[in-house]
C-alpha cells in the first residue's frame, strides 16, 4: 500500500480505509450521491462558470451566425475550396449547440473538482505537486466525467482553407489576425481530435464501465508519475500503481467470464491519453468562454484564487 512520509490522511474505519483506493471510491460516490451540505459550494461553482459563460456567449453568438451564412452551398468560399483540386483543406468541426453542451460539461467540470477534493491523500501533497496534477489531468478526467455521465454532443464541419489557398484569396492567416489583434472564435477543431473524443466515449459505452471501474481509472489518471518535477514522484507512482492493480483485481473477480475486459478497460486508457487538453478546452469552452485561460478558472474554482 503506498505511504507518504508526512502524509496527514486519516481514516474514520476499518482497513478499507487505509487504503488510498478507499478514499477514491469514497470521493467518486459523495459526488454522485449530491449531499445536501456540498450542494452549496457546488452551486457557487456553477455559478463561476455560468459568469464566464454569460460573459463570453455574446462575442461568440454573431461569428456562429456569419460562419453559417458563410457557409452555404452556393457560398464563395465554399466553391473556391471546391476548386482547389490539391486537397489541402483542412476539416475542422464546432460544436452545433454550444451552449448546451458547454453546459454539461462545466457541471462535469464541478463535479470533477469535486472527485480531486475529496481524495484525502492529494490535498496532503504539496502544492505543486497539486498543480501538476490537476493541470495534467483535468481534461482526461473531465472526458471520462463525461463519458460516466453519458453526456453525447453533436458537432458541425467546417472547412479551414489551407495556407495556399488564403495566400490566393487573401484570407489573412491566424497567425497575422491574432498579431492583428483579431480575435478568431470558434474556429474549430480538427475532425480527427474529435472523432478521437467520440471514439474514447463509444469505446467507454461499449464496455459498460461500472462506478467502481470508473473511480479506478480516474485514481490511475489524477496520480500521474509521468510528471517532470514532482516533489513525491515516489508516493505518486505507488498511488498510480495500486489503482491499476486494483482495477486488475476488481475485474477478475467481478466479470471473470470476461477473459478481455481488463485489456479494453486498457484500451480505452491508452485513447484517453491521447485526448490533447488544448483541443478539450477549445471545443468544449471556447466557443462560448472565449479566450478565457482555462486553468485560471479551473485554479480560482480549486483554491478559491
Amino acid at each position: 500500500m503506498a505511504t507518504l512520509e508526512g502524509c496527514r490522511c486519516r481514516s474514520a474505519s476499518t482497513r478499507n480505509n487505509s487504503s488510498i483506493l478507499y478514499s477514491i471510491l469514497k470521493s467518486d460516490s459523495l459526488v454522485t450521491a449530491e449531499e445536501p451540505q456540498q450542494h452549496q459550494q457546488q452551486h457557487s461553482q456553477h455559478q463561476t462558470l455560468q459568469h464566464l459563460l454569460l460573459k463570453g456567449s455574446s462575442s461568440s453568438s454573431s461569428p456562429s451566425s456569419s460562419s453559417s451564412s458563410s457557409s452555404g452551398p452556393g457560398s464563395l468560399q465554399e466553391l473556391r475550396q471546391q476548386a482547389c483540386s490539391c486537397g489541402s483543406t483542412r476539416r475542422r468541426g464546432v460544436l452545433r449547440s454550444p451552449q448546451v453542451t458547454c453546459k454539461a460539461a462545466s457541471a462535469v467540470l464541478v463535479k470533477t473538482l469535486r472527485f480531486v477534493k475529496n481524495v484525502p491523500c492529494f490535498r496532503q501533497l504539496p502544492e505543486d505537486d497539486q498543480l501538476m496534477l490537476i493541470r495534467s489531468g483535468w481534461a482526461p478526467l473531465l472526458v471520462l466525467g463525461l463519458a460516466q455521465d453519458r453526456v453525447d454532443f453533436e458537432t458541425t464541419e467546417t472547412v479551414e482553407p489551407s495556407m495556399l489557398q488564403r495566400i490566393l484569396t487573401g484570407v489573412p492567416d491566424r497567425q497575422s489576425e491574432i498579431l492583428a489583434g483579431q480575435t478568431r472564435v470558434a474556429v474549430g477543431v480538427s475532425v480527427v481530435d474529435i472523432e478521437a473524443i467520440k471514439a474514447f466515449l463509444k469505446k467507454c459505452w461499449s464496455v459498460d464501465i461500472s462506478t467502481k471501474e470508473y473511480a479506478y481509472l480516474k485514481g490511475t489518471v489524477l496520480f500521474n508519475p509521468d510528471l517532470e518535477g514532482l516533489r513525491c514522484l515516489h508516493y505518486i507512482q505507488a498511488l498510480r500503481r495500486e489503482a491499476h492493480q486494483a482495477l486488475n483485481e476488481h475485474v477478475r473477480l467481478i466479470h471473470r467470464d470476461d477473459s478481455m475486459r481488463f485489456a479494453k478497460l486498457l484500451i480505452a486508457l491508452s485513447m484517453l491519453r491521447a485526448i490533447s487538453p488544448l483541443v478539450v478546452a477549445q471545443l468544449f469552452f471556447r466557443p462560448v468562454i472565449g479566450a478565457v485561460n482555462i486553468e485560471e478558472v479551473l485554479m480560482e474554482m480549486f483554491y478559491g484564487k
